[in-house]
């Protein structure tokens, strides 16, 4: 699916608007919801509104899925590390796909758990709450526009 979405101009720019678009939403959303839970006194004693493993993981999934970097990067990087007379190539890559995936979710989780340190500290500070999920909107419109403006990989 990457190798024909890179082939073709049309739908990477389609694949590349629609993630875009989509990462602007949650911008938006995320900005938006600081603001209102600030104005309605929400963030004193914070406590986020639960969003549940599985939304947070459909989100993720999506996000990810939408964008054609990471095609680009997967086939791009990959390929240099497999070697033709090593055995099959679609199980070099695979093997490879799941390490680099697997690492990163190492790290994931690491930056996970330091996250939820940090929360603790700052829930006791509204202002500092409010702060960090306004930036967070506003860093994911960010990268939605840059996404929108990013040319494709070998053009």
């Amino acid at each position: 699916v990457a190798a024909v979405v890179l082939a073709s101009a049309e739908l990477f720019a389609a694949l590349k608007l629609i993630g875009a678009a989509y990462l602007v939403w949650l911008g938006l959303r995320t900005f938006q919801s600081a603001r209102r839970d600030a104005a309605a006194g929400l963030n004193e004693g914070f406590a986020p509104p639960p969003v549940g493993p599985r939304r947070a993981f459909r989100e993720g999934v999506l996000v990810e899925a939408l964008n054609p970097k990471t095609a680009a990067f997967f086939l791009a990087f990959i390929p240099q590390f497999v070697d033709p007379n090593a055995g099959h190539v679609a199980v070099q890559f695979m093997m490879l796909g799941f390490v680099s995936v697997s690492l990163n979710t190492l790290v994931d989780l690491a930056v996970t758990f330091a996250a939820s340190g940090i929360r603790e500290g700052a829930a006791s500070r509204p202002t500092v709450i409010r702060r960090l999920r306004e930036a967070s909107g506003t860093a994911m419109i960010m990268l939605g526009l840059g996404l929108a403006l990013a040319k494709r990989p070998g053009v």
